[in-house]
């Protein structure tokens, strides 16, 4: 069945999830606070400056009203900065119904809170019913119809399946998991390692390097996660591992970018601008810190990252503290009581 959707946010992931969404047969109406973002997709019908090349079929209409956006919507999916979910929430809560279903697709903690998006989501908008959709889907590649797997997360996995039929299509699968606390951490906490694999390349580092950050990084993630409530398994899915190799390891990934110039020499600052994207890791690192000494987790990588995005310390000697830690047995603990 066809659907009107209502996408929140019109850059590169929002532009891409409504190319394929309107291919399958739904409405979409997109919403952008940015008048010439409006009018070059409605008039160029392209996203010359995050999706040049790609072609926005006719069945996508951009607005700068978020109320003409979401009028008659079987479904809105926010697709914006992670620290402007809250405010963008609460304006757009007035307009909403009760039941409808929020699809929350950005990736990130709120870090005055250390809230997860669909917690943030839903204290703004009680009323409706919170899918987190995440997993390694890089926009410029769903937007070119490149086979692409993730998941559509929710406490409630009737509405998870309800996003699972809208979004499904012969490049675009959708898996249904009812751990949304650990499908939204995976999708977040993977930044803050996507950062550190970064700075490894541009400190010339190797694949030995990046495996070992990878490897002990999901370790991390998995350890944070669990405490919070998670699903270990979670972890070892599509938006954990999955999401987790896909933005170490791809140019596409603005994080990993990111942190090839932070390698390079450059400041954060610096390296954010050079990006010209919202480089969510930087925030989630500080959040996954802050959370870290709240649960009284062990989280090295995360913390040696902080210290060089905010304590301006080496990124090399980072490493070598990394490498020169206390011995460890490999195999974690099964009680989760205790973080090795």
């Amino acid at each position: 069945m066809n659907r009107n959707i209502a996408i929140i946010g019109a850059g590169s992931w929002g532009t891409a999830l409504s190319i394929s969404l309107s291919k399958v047969g739904h409405s979409v109406k997109m919403w952008s606070v940015f008048k010439e973002e409006v009018d070059m997709i409605n008039n160029v019908r392209e996203h010359i400056d995050k999706l040049p090349g790609v072609l926005i079929p006719d069945g996508v209409l951009a607005t700068n009203d978020v109320e003409e956006a979401i009028s008659g919507a079987d479904a809105i999916v926010m697709v914006i900065p992670s620290q402007t979910i809250r405010a963008n929430a609460k304006d757009i809560s007035k307009h909403i119904k009760n039941g409808m279903i929020v699809v929350s697709c950005s990736k990130g903690i709120e870090e005055s809170t250390g809230l997860r998006l669909s917690e943030v989501i839903k204290e703004e908008m009680p009323q409706c019913e919170v899918v987190a959709l995440s997993g390694p889907s890089h926009a410029e590649e769903v937007a070119r119809d490149i086979p692409t797997t993730v998941v559509a997360a929710s406490n409630n996995l009737k509405a998870a399946e309800f996003i699972q039929d809208i979004f499904m299509s012969p490049k675009f699968r959708v898996y249904t998991n009812s751990d949304i606390t650990g499908v939204e951490l995976g999708g977040a906490l993977k930044n803050s390692i996507a950062l550190c694999a970064g700075i490894s390349d541009g400190l010339g580092f190797g694949d030995n390097t990046k495996a070992a950050l990878m490897t002990r990084g999901i370790a991390e993630i998995t350890r944070l996660g669990v405490s919070m409530g998670a699903r270990r398994e979670t972890f070892a899915g599509l938006a954990g591992i999955g999401d987790l190799i896909v933005t170490c390891t791809s140019m596409h990934s603005r994080n990993r970018r990111a942190g090839i110039l932070i390698g390079q020499g450059k400041t954060l600052q610096e390296a954010v601008n050079e990006v010209k994207m919202v480089v969510e890791g930087v925030t989630t690192t500080k959040a996954a810190f802050e959370l870290a000494k709240k649960k009284e987790i062990i989280m090295p990588i995360t913390t040696e990252a902080y210290n060089v995005l905010f304590n301006q310390k080496n990124a090399k000697q980072a490493v070598a503290d990394l490498m020169m830690r206390d011995k460890k047995n490999e195999v974690e603990v099964l009680d989760e009581s205790v973080w090795m």
